[in-house]
């Protein structure tokens, strides 16, 4: 029923009696309400604070008329470009365009613009000049400050400018909403609103801001990309509530962008009331004629147990938006949602995650990161697991226990990913004997990544032998229980240090293991990221060393084929490959070369399709499925 969710219609908002709203949400994404999706999240938080809210899902930001549906809002507009970032939604990594986004009803594209927070912020700004716009979500949070852009090659300001916003909410963002909301119902004017943790402001007064850090001038970075390696690790190393200070970028204008410290991380109880609040747990109804909205469907069976990461991935920013600190819910809260997906009508008894940002991760890496922080300047994991590191998997486990123990669950699966060096640091096996009974499905996701060292560093992943330890206690434990089960490893090409030869190490690796991966993931330089900082600057932040960059288009595909040598489609990007790695020696008859020699290999695949066979799915010239070793 319409009347269980938010108003997205001028008609739904009468029915529930609001006269004038008091925000008004405009989102890139369709409306799903349901915990996983930001949108639901921060609207169901600010009803429960007693304001009303209205959305407008995927306006026409062609049509200016679009944004005044519900007329101006009491308080003002939020904003967010929806729960993945426009550009990553629209555009593979080769820069061609998706044909499908999953936050659309029915998997249609074109519904959103491309640069979504700035479209719609400037659309608002046209037709009411005064407003509050408070922009958030994944892509103003990553696009805070001033950031390289990957898709326009080029030093972009912070969206909060591009946007023409008020205040940029950053983070995951339920406790600074309702400062926020608060502070404008007081009578606070927004220009004001300068005070709120996990919140970016605009000012011409650097004077009164408060113990600010000055980072080097937009213009100094757009001039010099060394600023810009020097800014980041600055803004990396003030990530944490506990130690973070407020940080402040000039522009050439006279205005500052100021980001404030984070907001603290969210206790126990807080996590559990907000996802105990009255989601309708699915996509509005008005969707159904399309055929809903396909992300739900990835989402509807699982639990989210927690949010944070301490892994310190190069490649991913959860660190600059869920922060270091792992926060967790209750089992109690679990247990509950739990048995609401029992009930459900299309539930087949499996759960399908139970995990967060890092599916073993359900406490802070130690008790001193509650007290003081996280530690600046090193990692939990990274290069090795520190000392005060305390992995343990009981938690975790106990929780696990009791999901599978609920009547009506056939099965409890772990998709969300597990950390295999902090699942090796844990004394107690009883968990990796655990998972391996009960909650894989034949096959288990992990991510090396990659197999260089050299490449692993930049990466901020642990050395190959640790993966190497815990693939042969993986395939040990598994024969102990009788069980065939693989494990099918996520790997990444032309990541920042990766040269064609660690290129060619990878492959020969998998010759190795007798194993093609089906999927590869070539390295995606997104906003606020280590990686993405190398790879704009050819410099690690960290030590300031130079950084090979894979930049070249056709050398970025030479070495995503060398991960899929076999595929007959990449023999001749593989045949140059190696001729320029100097590899030759992977060319011809022997156990250890890659490829056969080009005349030899164009008979071959001749002879195969004059036979009538097709190159195969995975890998097998004459269509057979490749078998998945380890």
């Amino acid at each position: 029923m319409a009347e269980d969710f938010l108003p997205i219609t001028a008609e739904e908002m009468e029915r529930r009696g609001i006269t004038q709203p008091d925000f008004v949400y405009v989102t890139g994404d369709a409306y799903v309400d349901h915990p996983s999706f930001g949108h639901a999240v921060i609207s169901r938080v600010l009803e429960a604070h007693g304001y009303s809210v209205c959305l407008i899902p995927q306006p026409d930001w062609r049509d200016a008329g679009s944004i005044a549906r519900f007329g101006r809002p009491r308080l003002g507009f939020l904003v967010t470009a929806g729960n993945m970032d426009s550009m990553v939604n629209h555009y593979y990594v080769s820069g061609k365009r998706r044909p499908e986004d999953a936050y659309t009803p029915g998997g249609a594209s074109g519904r959103r613009p491309d640069r979504a927070t700035i479209v719609y912020g400037n659309l608002i700004r046209r037709i009411y000049r005064d407003v509050p716009i408070i922009i958030g979500g994944i892509e103003a949070s990553l696009r805070r400050m001033a950031h390289y852009d990957y898709w326009s090659d080029s030093f972009r300001r912070s969206i909060l400018l591009d946007s023409r916003a008020d205040l940029l909410s950053y983070g995951m963002g339920e406790k600074s909403i309702v400062e926020i909301a608060d502070a404008l119902d007081s009578g606070i004017a927004v220009r004001d609103i300068t005070f709120v943790a996990g919140t970016v402001y605009k000012t011409r007064d650097p004077e009164g801001v408060y113990e600010g850090i000055s980072l080097p001038s937009y213009a100094q970075m757009k001039e010099d990309r060394r600023k810009y390696a020097e800014s980041f690790l600055i803004q990396y190393n003030n990530t944490d509530p506990f130690t973070g200070k407020t940080l402040m970028e000039g522009y050439p204008d006279g205005v500052y962008v100021v980001q404030n410290p984070p907001q603290p991380p969210l206790t126990t109880q807080e996590m559990d009331d907000i996802y105990s609040l009255p989601y309708a747990r699915t996509c509005h109804p008005s969707y159904n004629k399309l055929g809903g909205v396909p992300a739900i469907r990835e989402v509807q069976f699982s639990l989210t147990s927690s949010r944070g990461c301490f892994g310190g991935c190069s490649f991913c920013a959860l660190t600059f938006h869920q922060g270091r600190i792992v926060q967790a819910r209750s089992h109690e809260s679990l247990l509950e949602e739990a048995e609401r997906l029992v009930r459900h009508p299309d539930f087949k008894g499996y759960i399908h995650d139970v995990g967060g940002p890092t599916a073993n991760f359900r406490a802070p890496a130690c008790r001193q990161q509650m007290i003081r922080g996280v530690c600046k300047g090193r990692q939990c994991l990274f290069p090795r697991p520190c000392p005060s590191l305390e992995a343990d998997h009981s938690d975790y486990l106990e929780l696990l226990r009791k999901l599978r123990a609920l009547p009506g669950v056939k099965k409890v699966f772990i998709r969300s990913g597990i950390r295999f060096d902090y699942l090796l640091a844990d004394p107690d096996d009883t968990f990796f004997r655990e998972l391996v009974e009960y909650h894989v499905s034949g096959q288990l996701k992990v991510a090396p990544e990659h197999i260089s060292d050299a490449v692993l560093r930049r990466m901020g992943k642990p050395e190959n032998a640790v993966y190497e330890r815990f693939v042969r206690k993986y395939r040990q434990i598994n024969d102990r229980l009788g069980k065939k089960q693989f494990l099918v490893p996520y790997l990444m090409s032309s990541h920042p240090g990766s040269t064609l030869k660690e290129a060619v190490e990878l492959a020969e690796y998998l010759r190795d293991l007798g194993y093609m991966p089906e999927q590869v993931q070539d390295f995606y330089p997104t906003p606020s990221t280590m990686s993405t900082v190398m790879y704009a600057t050819g410099i690690d932040p960290r030590d300031n060393t130079k950084v090979y960059v894979c930049k070249n288009p056709h050398e970025k595909a030479m070495q995503r084929a060398l991960i899929q040598y076999r595929d007959p489609k990449n023999y001749e990007l593989v045949h140059e490959a190696l001729v320029k790695a100097g590899r030759e020696d992977l060319i011809g008859y022997g156990k250890k070369c890659l490829i056969r020699p080009r005349k030899k290999a164009k008979e071959d695949i001749g002879g195969r399709i004059k036979k009538g066979r097709t190159p195969g799915k995975a890998g097998k010239p004459d269509g057979r499925k490749q078998k998945k070793g380890n």
